[in-house]
């Protein structure tokens, strides 16, 4: 397979006479589209060329902080998950770790379920995509490999590589966020804070 995808401007110049035959069946069914065609079109353009320049920009960094995008986001969302979590979960079980503390535990054991839920929580989106990958659907990145000409199995190989980073992204992010965030719900008489 052909490992590089050229576009030239005669094929751009080509596809803008569709856009030409898009703004005459407006024109002609009196769709009063035209103007938001143009506009639309105009704004696709430069916002485009802006957004490859500066993709180009940061690819040649060769830079892991600056390329593992999809990875940082996907960590992100798990941490955004499990402090929602645990926001909840502290809010509707705050009596029950009061009396676990009454009781003499540490805040960590009064509160371990509520730690392990956060976790479960934030990992649970990724394994859940990752359940259905293949069969069910295919990676819209695999698919962007393999429609741009590379080799359908580097293109699996390199999907199942950015699962397994995706899952102890996530993972790592889950766990180190949540037993982080638990201690702010105590103060330093280890009670409960809710506001």
């Amino acid at each position: 397979m052909n490992n590089s995808v050229h576009v030239n401007n005669l094929s751009l110049t080509y596809a803008a006479v569709l856009v030409i035959v898009a703004l005459i069946i407006s024109n002609r069914q009196k769709l009063k589209l035209e103007s938001d065609m143009i506009v639309s079109v105009i704004r696709a353009i430069v916002q485009l060329t802006i957004v490859g320049y500066v993709l180009k920009y940061i690819f040649s960094l060769n830079n892991i902080l600056v390329t593992a995008g999809m990875i940082a986001s996907n960590s992100m969302v798990a941490i955004g998950l499990c402090y929602k979590q645990m926001k909840t979960k502290f809010h509707d079980e705050h009596q029950r770790i009061e009396e676990k503390l009454a009781l003499g535990s540490q805040p960590f054991q009064a509160c371990a379920n509520i730690v392990q839920t956060c976790v479960k929580t934030g990992m649970q989106p990724t394994i859940d995509s990752a359940k259905t990958y293949g069969i069910v659907s295919l990676p819209g990145m695999m698919s962007g490999l393999i429609f741009a000409g590379v080799d359908p199995v580097f293109a699996i190989k390199y999907q199942i590589m950015v699962v397994f980073m995706l899952l102890s992204a996530t993972s790592l992010a889950s766990v180190c966020s949540s037993y982080i965030a638990y201690r702010r719900f105590f103060n330093d008489e280890f009670q409960i804070i809710i506001d």
